[in-house]
């Protein structure tokens, strides 16, 4: 493979609305790029304050460099020319840092605005800049063959003295070490600059006037805190003088000055932390005796050995060794060790046998056996993780009669899952379906990291069609529309008579269609597939159709428009009808592109862990990492039979963000151990974390067994409850461990099926403002909140997105993440209900907003207290107060302020100590459900129940809907009554009315506010003896206005 070197490409595209700086209302720009001691600067724009570039910049990436997001920011500044427009006041037009995790990979970059920075505190500036920044690695040249060698006459003629004539040469040679450095010319830029406009040097080119070479550009000077001062001063003077010796002529440098000796910057944040175990502070230390098979020789040429390992009543096998100068195998394997129960026991026995993995060697013959090893378990040397690995040994092979002289090699050590072999090893208590275990049995149960792949949002817009039409007319009630179809995604426009014609004489639509598409793009797999469609009656049949590689589309992150293509659709072959026949293939009007801006959610609302864009270059830099330690179950219950008794394999799935995680599987225990911690890191903290437990199918030959529905029931992954915990309820860097219930809500109501043990912590890197600034920040990008998607297509696009995840997931090597694991992970159908209604939901959701509004019925029964004159001193303190804020109205709102301030210090007291239990079983009504109900909430869509329960049902549902009915029409007759104060329906009661209002200006406009309020609560807390029980007057007169109820049919 080709040497490669990795390049960083600033495409400089534009800026808009620049400051004027040469004191005629314009500027003269240009812009400068910095990057790792490297300087880069555009061509002068003369007199534009929307100056247009276009010029590619290129940098190299420091040696070394494997981490992109490690390294160090660009910086790109915009600076008045003062060689063109002199200018008293600073150059300095604005600048953007970009940090290095916002460099993409070619072929992911986008035309990004970003708004130009202050460089200090007393800098105005004012717009914004166009980029496109990525990096791509460019091969290398082979470097030059050797010389060849010279013949004696040769070199004796080189080592000859020169002519005397070519005594000047050196003089000649060295002239060009004073002239400015060539300027560079990069792949992508090779169009010649106009003459005089300095675009591909630091310094004025040749042909410019002298006066010009010797003023120029004034920022060549790096350090920030001295450029405003030296803006003007000519950079040569900075620089000491070339020698005055001889030296051969300098090679062609690329725009490139010098750069000052700066200090290291601080380093930058990882953007995703290492796919790596932490330190397993959070989980218990699980001990375990790890035996690593490398390799053995010595055996017969013609055996096909492998390798037994058996320690405390458990065994298991390598595969069959591959050939070479060596047996390989290279498989470490895993038992655990409890000091309480001596296991795995005192002894390790080692043997290697000429037999298939999956033989039985306890019947095999003697003959089979080829040698053995024994260690005692109490002497194996213990490691801990920071030490390095253990080195392996050979070992002579005892006991075999077909060789002599064999030898194994192998270690052996005490670790604990920390290890870095514990990942990979197989590990005892691993599912198989007996007590031996071959390697292909851990590959599937081990635990693994996945990665959710990118998604876009891949915006069609249908605009026109041309040229679909022959001379014949079709008929009247023909339609035409356009289809779209991207995987199992596919939409339509809306149907357009055929006879409709725009102003390019064709149909018009100008709608937009979304889907979902994930990274990487293919071409030939990942193609959208657009066809023109003639409708006539019920039936659609295509007349021509187009492809579009989503690997050409374009990219963009903001509303800008792209650029419209026509396609040429190709005529589709098949059956088509009379109207059908009538068109042709013809011509698409089209604009598609892949917009980066959006958030394209897999998640419901309630439970989403990130809400970043798709387009990388807008990611924030994260505020801190969040660490999960999934420590173990406590009281599973069975999931399945084997051999007559209960069974469960369990494992939990951990989701927060685009990582996924999921732990070993354990085998036969409903008290499973894992003690695996990952972590995340956390850009928003108002997000959610998701873990479930699921039950491992068993191996394929088992669910065979079982046959038909079962076996495909068998084979699928069962869930067995989920936790979700909301990051903002954690408090900064504080362990929160303890059990959470696992609840499935069933046929037969809410089941707890056990427990899950989880440590989690929330450790922040950002500040405490960088934090509390993020409560203030929009959760969704800024393309959610300027061009919205319709709330219609929402939940249709985040199925799609989840059905996508799920389908990569599943799509991943051993193990991989079962496609109804992440479907029921996301809330995506992995239920097996399909009606989306609950009765018992609805009456749920009517508690909680009756809970969440019950201190306005607190306020309103205290307030009634008060009138009553129960507690009479309260009475008259309200008095009192009345009487203070009526003269004092300006204390009201510091009064309700301070009000709020002190119930929250008093409830801080009462704050909750651990993250709310999820699911809340009392809230969701989950406790005693309706029987009945729970049947229609997991009945399917169409129903699948008899006639005369669906039935039933409509009828209780219209029962509800009368309720529903009746609200509905005494809210609009209030709202009517209010109406009939000013509409003369009734000319007594208007007339009242606006009689009334006459009173009360002119007495207000008399008598101060003041002593109106006071007035008006006195009268309203009045003793009741002095009330009467009937209703007021007011009340009266407002029930006896007129409504539309008496009109409705």
């Amino acid at each position: 493979m080709a040497a490669t070197v990795r390049k960083l490409i600033v495409e400089v595209v534009e800026a808009r609305n620049l400051l004027p700086k040469d004191g005629t209302g314009t500027s003269s720009p240009y812009a400068r790029a910095d990057f790792d001691g490297q300087r880069r600067k555009t061509r002068t724009v003369v007199k534009d304050l929307n100056p247009s570039w276009n010029e590619p910049l290129e940098f190299d990436f420091p040696s070394g460099a494997v981490d992109i997001a490690g390294g160090e920011p660009l910086e790109v500044a915009v600076l008045h020319d003062v060689r063109v427009g002199p200018s008293r006041r600073s150059n300095f037009l604005g600048r953007v840092r970009l940090d290095a995790r916002q460099f993409v990979r070619k072929g992911e970059e986008a035309l990004i605005y970003f708004p130009l920075e202050k460089k200090s505190f007393f800098n105005w500036v004012r717009g914004d800049i166009g980029l496109k920044v990525y990096y791509l690695d460019v091969p290398l040249p082979p470097p030059p063959p050797p010389p060849e060698p010279e013949p004696p006459a040769a070199a004796a003629e080189a080592e000859a003295p020169p002519p005397p004539e070519a005594s000047d040469a050196p003089n000649k040679e060295a002239t060009p070490a004073d002239e400015p450095p060539e300027p560079e010319k990069t792949v992508e830029d090779t169009t010649p600059a106009p003459a005089g406009d300095g675009s591909t040097m630091e310094k004025p080119p040749e042909d410019a006037e002298p006066a010009a070479a010797a003023t120029p550009a004034p920022e060549e000077k790096l350090p920030e805190a001295e450029e405003a001062a030296s803006e003007e001063k000519q950079p040569e003077e900075e620089q000491p003088p070339p020698p005055q010796t001889v030296a051969p002529p300098p090679p062609v440098m690329p725009r490139q000055v010098s750069m000052p000796v700066r200090r290291p910057p601080p380093p930058v944040p990882e953007e995703t932390p290492a796919m790596e175990r932490s330190k397993h502070d959070l989980v218990d230390k699980m001990s375990y005796l790890f035996v690593r098979v490398v390799r053995a020789r010595g055996l017969p040429a013609g055996a096909h050995p492998h390798v037994r390992v058996a320690a405390g009543g458990r065994h298991a096998s390598t595969r069959e060794a591959r050939r070479g100068a060596f047996f390989e195998w290279d498989q470490t394997f895993a038992f655990v060790r409890d000091t309480d129960t001596d296991s795995p026991g005192p002894t390790l026995e080692i043997s290697v046998w000429d037999l298939p993995p999956d033989a039985d060697v306890s019947v095999a013959d003697d003959r089979h056996f080829l040698g053995g090893l024994c260690f005692d378990t109490a002497d194996v040397h213990a490691r801990d993780p920071p030490d390095g690995p253990l080195a392996t040994q050979w070992y002579r092979l005892e006991g075999g009669r077909r060789l002599a002289g064999a030898d194994l090699m192998v270690a052996t050590w005490a670790g604990t899952q920390a290890d870095e072999a514990f990942a990979d090893a197989w590990k005892a208590d691993s599912p198989a379906t007996s007590t031996t275990a071959t390697g292909a049995a851990a590959a599937t149960s081990r635990s693994k990291v996945y990665v959710s792949p990118k998604l876009w949002l891949l915006r069609l817009t249908v605009i026109e069609a041309q040229d679909t039409l022959t001379a014949a007319a079709p008929p009247r009630d023909a339609g035409v529309a356009v289809r779209a179809t991207l995987g199992f995604q596919a939409l339509k426009t809306r149907t357009t008579p055929a006879l409709a014609r725009g102003n390019g004489g064709g149909p018009v639509w100008n709608e937009d269609l979304l889907f979902v598409a994930a990274e990487p793009f293919t071409d030939g797999e990942d193609d959208l597939v657009v066809s023109l469609e003639m409708r006539h009656g019920k039936e659609a049949f295509p007349v021509g159709s187009a492809t579009i590689s989503l690997a050409a589309v374009e990219r963009r992150v903001d509303d800008r428009k792209v650029a419209s293509k026509w396609l040429d659709l190709l005529p589709s072959a098949g059956k088509k009808t009379a109207a059908a026949m009538l068109m042709h293939g013809g011509r698409l009007h089209v604009r598609v592109c892949l917009d980066g801006g959006y958030n394209v959610a897999d998640e419901p609302p309630y439970a989403c862990s990130d809400f970043r864009p798709s387009a990388r270059q807008l990611w924030a830099p994260p505020i801190g990492v969040v660490e999960l330690g999934i420590v173990g179950c406590k009281g599973l219950l069975p999931m399945r039979a084997v051999d007559g008794k209960g069974c469960t394999d369990a494992y939990a799935v951990a989701k927060y963000g685009p990582k996924w995680a999921r732990t070993r599987t354990i085998a036969d225990s409903y008290d499973p151990a894992w003690n695996e911690q990952y972590t995340w890191p956390v850009y928003d903290p108002c997000t959610v974390l998701t873990v479930g437990v699921f039950d491992d199918p068993p191996s394929p030959p088992a669910a065979e067994s079982a046959g038909g529905k079962d076996s495909a029931a068998a084979a699928c992954s069962r869930p067995m409850g989920k936790v979700r915990i909301r990051l903002s309820t954690l408090e900064r860097g504080r362990v929160y461990r303890g059990p959470y219930p696992l609840i499935m809500m069933l046929p037969t109501g809410a089941k707890r099926m056990g427990d899950v043990e989880l440590a989690i912590r929330f450790a922040t890197s950002a500040s405490t403002l960088e934090v509390l600034h993020a409560y203030g920040r929009p959760s969704l990008p800024a393309m959610h909140h300027l061009r919205p998607v319709p709330a219609a297509h929402r939940e249709a696009l985040r199925l799609a997105a989840a059905r996508v995840t799920a389908a990569h997931l599943a799509s991943s090597p051993e193990p991989p993440l079962r496609r109804e694991v992440a479907s029921w992970m996301l809330d995506a159908g992995g239920e097996p209900r399909g009606g989306g209604f609950s009765m018992r939901k609805l009456r749920a959701n009517w508690n909680r907003a009756a809970a969440a509004l019950s201190w306005v019925a607190g306020a309103a029964r205290w307030v009634e207290e008060t009138r009553s004159w129960r507690s009479p001193s309260a009475t008259a303190m309200a008095h009192a107060v009345l009487v203070l804020l009526a003269w004092h109205p300006d204390l009201v709102v510091p009064t309700a302020a301070l009000h709020a301030a002190a119930v929250g210090v008093w409830r801080y007291r009462r704050r909750p100590r651990s993250p709310a239990p999820h699911p809340c079983v009392r809230a969701s009504m989950a406790e005693s459900p309706d029987r009945e109900e729970l049947d229609e909430e997991f009945d399917t869509v169409p129903s699948a129940r008899p006639p005369e329960v669906v039935r039933a049902r409509y009828d209780r549902t219209r029962m509800v809907g009368a309720r529903l009915q009746q609200m509905v029409g005494d809210v609009a007759t209030q709202a009517e009554r209010l109406q009939a104060l000013v509409s003369w329906r009734d000319p007594r009661a208007t007339g009242m009315f606006v009689a009334m209002c006459v009173l009360v200006a002119m007495v207000l406009y008399m008598v101060p506010m003041k002593m109106v309020v006071v007035v008006a609560g006195f009268y309203y807390l009045r003793h009741p003896m002095f009330r009467d029980r009937r209703p007021s007057p007011v009340i009266n007169f407002f029930r006896r206005l007129p409504s539309m109820s008496e009109r409705m049919i």
